[in-house]
């Protein structure tokens, strides 16, 4: 009787021993792929919206350049990444014109000529904000992410943060980076700080995500402030600002539709 209890009672720990390693299991880390997808949902909002984008160009701290944009967005219900249609408000020079960010395709609309062309994710908007910057993206959706440990990194506005370093690697070809770096905070994934990378492994640049407010439900980063990978003196900062849920017609975000488009 007495060996029959003790081996009761060590069915018994060896249980309870298999319960609190599932219970630590399913409290386990995320995975980096899961803490990308969480950071992204930061950034934006998991229904169509709108908001304005100033690019303002700073080199050796003097203010050299400035540019305005209207940004409509929308996730493509398939592949959850979003469509954008990107609208010139400032300079007059460039008001009125267009770019459309729809599947892997960049097309930029002039109405003085009334033509369309395609244009690169990587090629230069202002500054150190290439085309690809502008336009809504989830990570998640273009990059396989592993995770290199967690990091103590002071963020844009010079606290500590305990953040996640994730490394990205791009699925295609189209994307704007080949390579990313990126810190996210681990109590409440906010995106800290990347690292854009070419192929060949050179630096580009460094984006700071700042000034976290609450937009539509969320608080998100209201500044991005980029640094060339050479020269840290050359600087770019974007604001967005008026955040606003809306309806982003579908017909928006055609290329045939461009021409006719009339903002509201």
């Amino acid at each position: 009787m007495q060996k029959r209890l003790i081996h009761l009672r060590l069915a018994y720990f060896l249980w309870a021993m298999v319960a609190s390693l599932c219970v630590a299991s399913a409290h386990a880390i995320p995975s980096a792929q899961e803490i990308l997808a969480a950071s992204d949902a930061v950034r934006n909002p998991d229904f169509p919206f709108g908001l304005t984008n100033t690019l303002i160009e700073y080199r050796n701290g003097k203010q050299t350049d400035t540019s305005t944009l209207a940004i409509y967005s929308k996730a493509q219900a398939d592949s959850g990444q979003f469509r954008s249609l990107i609208r010139f408000v400032a300079p007059a020079r460039d008001a009125g014109k267009l770019m459309l960010y729809s599947g892997r395709d960049l097309w930029f609309y002039d109405p003085t000529n009334k033509a369309s062309i395609r244009l690169s994710p990587q090629q230069r908007l202002l500054g150190q904000a290439s085309n690809g910057d502008v336009v809504t993206v989830n990570l998640a959706k273009d990059y396989q992410a592993t995770q290199a440990g967690e990091e103590d990194m002071q963020d844009g506005e010079k606290k500590m943060r305990r953040c996640y370093k994730l490394s990205l690697s791009a699925l295609t070809p189209e994307v704007s980076y080949h390579h990313i770096e990126i810190w996210i905070d681990t109590s409440n994934n906010q995106p800290i700080k990347s690292r854009f990378y070419a192929e060949s492994g050179k630096l580009l640049k460094t984006a700071y995500y700042r000034k976290f407010q609450k937009h539509l439900g969320h608080d998100r980063p209201t500044e991005t402030v980029i640094i060339d990978g050479l020269d840290t003196s050359w600087v770019t900062v974007m604001r967005f600002s008026d955040w606003v849920k809306r309806e982003v017609p579908d017909a928006w975000l055609q290329r045939d539709y461009l021409p006719r488009f009339k903002p509201e």
